[in-house]
């Protein structure tokens, strides 16, 4: 009842209160149930590989489900043990930014330990990105890389594939990242190189001492642990 009808019966009875029906708010609607979160996207699987090289080892996570083909490729050369006493054999710095480049070591084409080069993988097939701590691989044309790899320091995304450029515009093959060891990485980068080692444009990109890749293994990384029945 409004206030306007409260006062018009107040002027036509003063002695006489009118009786008012009792009015009552409509029952409140059930709240809907609650929708549950969504479940986050499963982690695209991965393997763990540490190189161990003679200043330290370099953890590192392979994206064997995004990158399969580049990921199996590396990890064959590990099971049979064809990186064990290589090199990291060259350091690019970026001009004028010194602290950033990358590391390339693997075989060295060696003839005894190559196997067959493989499909290459872009970027824009994998989704990865040259960022700091990716690792890549060497190669020339397209679908030559084989036991030859690098590591960027820093963001290096114009390594990507680009559709859009003229001529090989596949980039390079991304296929993980560093996950601990790039204090290891950064003083490889920062090792003195030969002036006169290299040819062409890799003419004083060649370490002047080579580190050495003592070995490359996989990691196996540890299960949880199941709660017994019975216990916290």
């Amino acid at each position: 009842m409004t206030i306007h009808r409260l006062a018009l019966g107040a002027l036509l009875c003063l002695s006489a209160l009118p009786v008012l029906a009792q009015e009552t708010a409509p029952p409140a609607a059930a709240p809907a149930p609650a929708t549950p979160p969504a479940a986050p996207a499963p982690k695209p699987a991965t393997v763990q590989v540490s190189i161990l090289t003679s200043e330290g080892p370099i953890l590192l996570e392979l994206e064997k489900e995004r990158a399969p083909i580049t990921t199996s490729n590396f990890l064959r050369y590990a099971d049979t043990k064809r990186f064990d006493n290589t090199t990291f054999y060259r350091a690019v710095a970026v001009p004028n930014a010194p602290e950033l480049g990358l590391v390339q070591g693997g075989i060295k084409f060696d003839p005894k330990k190559v196997l067959p080069g493989i499909a290459h993988e872009p970027t824009t097939k994998t989704g990865l990105k040259h960022v700091d701590g990716t690792i890549s691989m060497g190669r020339n044309a397209p679908g030559t890389a084989a036991g030859d790899f690098f590591i960027v320091v820093g963001d290096m995304t114009y390594m990507d594939a680009n559709p859009s450029a003229p001529g090989d515009n596949l980039g390079y093959a991304a296929f993980g990242h560093v996950v601990e060891g790039m204090d290891v990485v950064k003083k490889i980068l920062a090792a003195p190189r030969s002036p006169t080692l290299g040819e062409g444009v890799m003419k004083g990109q060649m370490l002047a001492a080579p580190i050495k890749i003592i070995s490359v293994r996989r990691v196996a990384v540890p299960k949880p642990a199941v709660a017994k029945p019975g216990q916290p």
